[in-house]
């Protein structure tokens, strides 16, 4: 196989071509090496490869197919585990987590990690330990966060899918501005497991970053479901998400919130790109209205609860990691917007805390009840185009813990809602800026468990307006080349 036929094929296509022996899974890899050998010093997506194991090679649509973990939420035997910061830098995973041995078990061969902000704590992946990922479409603009790295290397060609997580859109936002697709699943839809039962309070979850619909779909069959002792479950779907993918998803009541809550405005752009979106569903025969979305909590409670939340967090988890490795929280291993993370969430009490959580709940009965009457409800991923490296950290100097969350709600509006409901959330990248060529993803959302409607109107979105011709700037085997190829 050529390497521009490499990076033209999907996760499920190259498992087709491995299943059928026309190449081996060791072939595969040599390619995705050559892949990140050839772009990853123009991205600085990985932050380490390693040799691929030699176990059983595991089944499934997705069986022989190259695959990158991120350097945070996964945990695999033998290998670094940083977090992306100094703090843990050198850390050696003593053993698979519940998700790494899932990966093996669905045959992705598994060759390195992706770089991720500091603890993923930004929305842009800048972190001191390995350098800036950059965007695959224009290398001065940000790859998003925090899988950041997950994305760029997705959308350069490295491998066809990547593992991500999600606490306040971290999968989502780095597919809007890569443009990828990627689906947030519901909370406790995968095991977080043995090492924690909730991350942040449970507003964080696992998943992917794909170019292709049915590829994000493979892989949640592949990886969902609870393991023992796990605090909570989704309900079991009731078919294959990539079967879903393939139906037909109906005509959908689909609410519309183009400008974020807050006050928050969109950029003439991305709201633009919300109007094309709306045609496009109209003309699919989905029933499409502007809509307002309660949140059962004024921006400013939500905002301040969300602060509490991971902040709280963070502190809880920077104290465990310096104490395990005995090194100082201090300038020397952690990065400004980490310390006063820090240093707000050690002066939290624990009464706030609970109200915080009370908040938590109140978001999550009042997106039930919008999504009674909805089955749907689209935004933008993001209220602006990709943002250039550097921007998110400018004048941050002199911002606390609550200063920085809220410049995170502020860039990202639309995402952490769905991390504290739990409900499901996908960025589509539908749409693009005709001025620049940019990427714009479109955020659909939808009610508690109900990622199978979400993968139906994903296909039919795909098909009615396919994306695999948009070929980014800095791509494996060929910059401009020709369009990806689902089977």
């Amino acid at each position: 196989m050529e390497m521009s036929e490499y990076v033209c094929r999907d996760a499920v296509g190259l498992a087709e071509l491995v299943a059928s022996g026309e190449v081996t899974p060791a072939g595969l890899e040599a390619l995705a090496r050559r892949a990140h050998d050839e772009v990853d010093g123009r991205v600085n997506a990985v932050a380490e490869t390693w040799p691929a194991d030699d176990g059983p090679a595991g089944s499934g649509p997705l069986a022989g197919v190259p695959f990158l973990i991120k350097d945070i939420g996964v945990t695999m035997a033998g290998r670094r585990s940083e977090l992306g910061s100094r703090l843990a830098a050198g850390n050696v995973a003593r053993a698979d987590s519940f998700l790494m041995r899932r990966f093996r078990e669905a045959g992705l061969v598994t060759f390195g990690r992706t770089a991720t902000p500091e603890l993923a704590y930004s929305i842009t992946t800048e972190p001191v330990l390995y350098g800036p990922t950059r965007n695959p479409w224009d290398p001065t603009l940000s790859a998003g966060g925090s899988s950041g790295g997950a994305g760029a290397a997705v959308a350069a060609g490295i491998v066809p899918l990547a593992h991500a997580t999600d606490a306040a859109g971290s999968l989502r936002i780095p597919a809007s501005v890569n443009g990828l697709f990627g689906l947030k699943p519901t909370r406790g839809r995968v095991s977080l497991g043995p090492d924690a039962d909730e991350t942040f309070s449970g507003l964080a979850v696992q998943g992917g970053l794909s170019r292709t619909v049915r590829d994000s779909a493979a892989l949640l069959d592949r990886i969902l479901g609870p393991e023992p002792g796990d605090p909570c479950a989704a309900p079991r779907p009731d078919r294959p998400y990539l079967e879903e993918a393939g139906r037909d998803p109906g005509t959908l009541r689909i609410g519309v919130l183009t400008h974020a809550w807050g006050g928050r405005r969109t950029a003439p752009p991305v709201a633009d790109a919300v109007t094309r979106t709306v045609r496009l569903l109209e003309s699919l025969g989905h029933r499409v209205e502007e809509t307002a979305v309660d949140l059962g909590a004024d921006w400013e409670e939500f905002t301040s609860a969300t602060a509490v939340l991971f902040t709280v967090n963070l502190a809880a988890t920077v104290d465990a990691v310096a104490a395990a490795f005995g090194r100082p929280a201090d300038r020397s291993t952690l990065e400004e917007a980490t310390l006063a993370g820090l240093h707000y969430g050690r002066r939290v009490s624990g009464p706030r805390f609970v109200a915080a959580l009370a908040i938590r709940n109140t978001v999550a009965r009042s997106l039930a009840r919008y999504f009674a009457a909805h089955d749907v409800l689209l935004t933008p991923t993001l209220p602006e185009p990709p943002m250039r490296l550097g921007a998110y950290t400018e004048g941050g100097a002199d911002l606390d813990g609550a200063g920085w969350i809220d410049r995170l709600n502020d860039r990202s509006p639309f995402t952490t809602a769905f991390n504290v409901s739990g409900n499901p959330a996908m960025s589509v990248p539908l749409t693009a800026d005709p001025s620049t060529g940019l990427p714009i993803g479109m955020q659909f959302a939808a009610g508690h468990g109900r990622e199978d409607l979400l993968f139906r109107l994903a296909g039919q979105l795909e098909r009615a307006r396919p994306w695999a011709g948009r070929i980014p700037a800095v791509r494996a085997g060929h910059p401009a080349g020709p369009a990806l190829i689902a089977g």
